[in-house]
């Protein structure tokens, strides 16, 4: 594709941010790489804290007159996005592929679920925006939502697109305009695609702001006065700092976290249909998902069938650059990212877990691991990896297991895989989390399904359908009389 045909030509977003048009950053500029080859990729603008107050007073002055547009033509610009997204699907993916290290079907999931999002985004539009209370016969009561006004979105590199878009349609579709702080590490996937896709369906100018940009630039969001709310998904750690800083100037906060999310495979369960949800839910986009099965659970009866299996799909999993051939597991992020998954692995196998296969690496590329005897108390256990690594705890019975995926302090996900839907349910009303797949691996989301988790992987908040409403508006109570009363006063 030619540049002229092209979405993201770079000569239209080189060393530029957007409000709207395409300007110089007062932070400069950012060059980003390509985790498989460490080749550069481009430069986007580099937001700082004076770019972010710019933007905040921008996007609030904008705000008003794009919430009393016309609902139809709002919904327009979500309906023309979403077929931008189509379009351009070639060339999007590919950016995807080269910027995130997915393999292509992951990126092409991403674009579709984006796409899946914004069509949400018009359906709301239409739908109920209050309640008719009761009330005297002389007035009319309602509770209607309306926008918070301005809100923040700082998304991570792993799924970029769909962890922005889902913030950033429905805000925009509730009456918000929205200052957005893509990671630095995927700023053309969770940044400027969005602006461009916006851009070109006709979204006004000042509405949305795309900021790359480090933590300045998000400690700036979080104290802003022109910013009402902080939809922020990221790291335990991060999403901590986030919400004292938010907290502290009064903002709503949305904080979607990293989970220690488990799969229990009960003893009934087919060991072939068990293997292949383990190996998704272990080794999709190299386990770098805040859904993914950090806790294997295998029941004893079944649980050699199902290591034996696993243990030969990860040896035969290719590992490689996803954009030169077929493979099934690309690079992990960045070379810190490399060392933390592999000290877990080291520190785990000293402390008495066994090492099948993999736990090695070359350059970013880590090879699919599996680990067994793993007792609570260990890294792999205790913490989220972001890693291709099985972490295989074997327990008795349906009670034990119950306890082990219970004992975290948050978890997005749980799965449960047994033909006897009863245990599964049973199971599934005694384990905390998010959201439960019976007869299914950890790693679901659909973009009109409530999406989150609480504990340290989020402060309840939810994305997705009715929930979005929820985050995005607050209620106002209104009241409506034929005339003014006449109080005694």
């Amino acid at each position: 594709m030619n540049d002229a045909q092209a979405l993201l030509p770079e000569a239209i977003w080189r060393d530029r941010i957007f409000n709207g048009d395409w300007i110089p950053a007062l932070g400069g500029s950012h060059t980003f790489t390509e985790p498989a080859t460490g080749e550069q990729l481009g430069r986007v603008g580099l937001a700082n804290a004076d770019d972010v107050t710019r933007a905040a007073g921008e996007a609030r002055a904008a705000q008003a007159a794009w919430a009393a547009t016309d609902y139809k033509e709002r919904a327009g610009v979500f309906r023309r996005a979403a077929l931008l997204l189509s379009k351009h699907h070639n060339e999007l993916s590919t950016w995807i592929v080269r910027e995130t290290g997915a393999i292509r079907p992951k990126a092409d999931l991403e674009l579709r679920e984006a796409g899946a999002h914004l069509l949400e985004a018009a359906a709301m539009l239409t739908q109920p925006k209050g309640q008719l209370l009761a009330s005297a016969s002389n007035q009319l009561s309602i509770a209607r939502r309306v926008p918070h006004g301005v809100v923040g979105v700082i998304s991570p590199f792993n799924f970029p697109l769909i962890l922005s878009i889902r913030s950033i349609a429905p805000a925009l579709a509730t009456g918000n305009a929205v200052v957005h702080k893509p990671d630095l590490q995927t700023p053309v996937s969770g940044g400027v695609l969005i602006a461009r896709v916006f851009e070109a369906a006709g979204l006004p100018k000042g509405v949305l702001h795309v900021l790359p940009g480090g933590a300045d630039a998000g400690q700036a969001m979080c104290t802003d006065p022109h910013i009402a709310m902080i939809a922020f998904t990221g790291s335990t750690a991060v999403g901590r700092s986030i919400g004292e800083l938010a907290g502290r100037h009064l903002k709503k906060m949305s904080l979607e976290l990293g989970g220690k999310n488990s799969l229990i495979v009960l003893d009934d369960a087919d060991p072939d249909i068990a293997a292949a949800n383990v190996a998704w839910g272990a080794y999709l986009h190299q386990g770098q998902i805040c859904m993914a099965s950090g806790r294997i659970l295998l029941q004893r009866g079944i649980a050699d069938a199902v290591i034996e299996r696993v243990v030969a799909k990860a040896r035969n999993l290719p590992v490689g650059d996803p954009a030169g051939g077929a493979v099934a597991l690309g690079p992990l992020i960045n070379a810190r990212q490399v060392q933390r998954v592999h000290g877990i692995v080291e520190d785990s196998v000293a402390a008495g877990a066994t090492l099948l296969t993999g736990g090695s690496y070359e350059r970013q590329f880590y090879q699919p691991t599996v680990l067994t005897g793993v007792l609570p108390g260990m890294r792999c256990f205790e913490e989220e990896l972001f890693g291709p690594v099985a972490s295989i705890t074997v327990f008795d019975t349906d009670d034990e297991a119950i306890a082990l995926a219970s004992a975290t302090s948050g978890c997005l996900a749980l799965g449960v895989i047994t033909p006897t839907l009863a245990r599964g349910m049973r199971i599934a009303d005694h384990v905390p989390a998010g959201h439960v797949h019976i007869n299914d691996q950890t790693v679901l989301a659909e973009a009109h399904a409530p999406f989150g988790g609480g504990g340290t992987s989020g402060n309840g908040g939810r994305h997705g359908g009715a929930a979005d409403w929820d985050e995005f508006t607050q209620w106002q109570w209104m009241t409506i009389k034929t005339e003014a009363p006449r109080y005694p006063f």
